[in-house]
């Protein structure tokens, strides 16, 4: 887990949820954490164990969906020698390291059956047995555990066990994904801006341009904050210009050259409306029509399109169309689109 403790972030619904933690932190019961990819299970993971009594004991991670499920089992609990082949010699396992300080689970989901199975007796009794051995060994640990996953559904659907959810919901913290933290977003780009600006030598922080500023508020941010991380550090490196930086881009991987997907061959029951799937989204040429009349609506509906791909971002909607920003704005006001809908 990377070991960095700033935890940031001022909108109500976040510091809720780090309050939460918080109080959770000071009883040694366990705790699960529950958010998106890239909300910082793994952050409030780390505060539950520095704020708990055990902050001077281990802190030992294990990502269960990082390991093939035969080695599960062995990571988690140890082996005897021989126990299986490979086992050259005896080993502990993660609970045995963790022995007085706090176990992070994360990627909970993933877990087999058979190691719920052996989780649960390892939370319920505080003992485990090694693959191979016959006598339990006794642990001290406190379990936190994260998933993206909303397991009571698991456990309607049979795939996790319902008393191992009961012994592991102590305290569920649930992390809000950062469309939902209202201003957070211009908190947390400042913070990772200035942290990459001082990485590459510059003497100063100039902050976000306008345009760059209003990319980053106007996108919904999916990879939540690990993406927002890796935009603001990409723009950052590649401004070379003096002043604020104002150049955005979302996606790393747009690009006019990027490769195409290998197109599948039709199937015979698709290959009848082939033709209408994939017809284009533009008008129709008529021959006895207006010229000027149907180029304008050409260019209006490829601007829409363009428009709703780039989520209405116009200066993202400027590049990928290879457009200036005025040249855009223009062509908005004269297909009336400035309000930013397609209508």
């Amino acid at each position: 887990m990377e070991r960095i403790t700033q935890v940031i972030g001022q909108s109500g619904a976040f510091l809720d949820a780090l309050e939460k933690a918080s109080r959770a932190a000071e009883l040694d019961r366990p705790v699960l954490v529950i958010g998106e990819r890239g909300t910082g299970k793994e952050l409030v993971a780390e505060r539950l164990h520095r704020l708990s009594r055990r902050w001077d004991q281990p802190l030992v991670v294990m990502n269960c969906a990082a390991l093939p499920e035969t080695l599960i089992e062995a990571e988690l609990f140890g082996h005897e020698a021989g126990a299986f082949t490979g086992a050259a010699k005896a080993r502990a396992g993660r609970f045995e390291e963790a022995d007085g300080g706090t176990l992070f689970l994360d990627e909970l989901g993933t877990l087999s059956m058979a190691a719920q199975d052996r989780l649960l007796r390892a939370v319920e009794y505080g003992e485990i047995t090694r693959i191979g051995a016959s006598r339990p060994i006794e642990v001290d640990v406190r379990i936190v555990a994260a998933t993206n996953e909303h397991l009571p559904d698991r456990v309607e659907k049979g795939t996790f066990r319902a008393d191992l959810l009961d012994r592991l919901s102590f305290e569920v913290v649930t992390l809000p994904p950062l469309r939902a933290r209202a201003g957070d977003v211009m908190v947390l780009a400042d913070f990772y801006g200035r942290r990459m600006a001082a990485e590459i030598g510059w003497l100063d922080w100039p902050g976000f341009g306008p345009a760059a500023e209003a990319a980053l508020r106007g996108y919904d941010w999916p990879g939540n904050v690990r993406e927002l991380r890796n935009v603001v550090e990409r723009a950052v490196y590649r401004w070379d210009q003096d002043g604020p930086v104002d150049a955005i881009q979302i996606d790393p991987f747009d690009s006019p050259y990027r490769p195409r997907a290998r197109a599948q061959p039709p199937t015979s029951e698709s290959s009848e409306t082939a033709g209408q799937a994939a017809a284009p989204a533009t008008p129709a040429f008529d021959p006895s029509g207006d010229f000027k009349e149907q180029v304008a609506q050409f260019e209006r509906s490829l601007l829409a399109q363009a428009l709703a791909e780039q989520r209405y971002n116009q200066r993202a909607t400027a590049e990928a169309l290879g457009l200036s920003y005025d040249q855009l704005r223009h062509a908005l006001k004269r297909h009336d689109l400035l309000g930013g809908s397609p209508g």
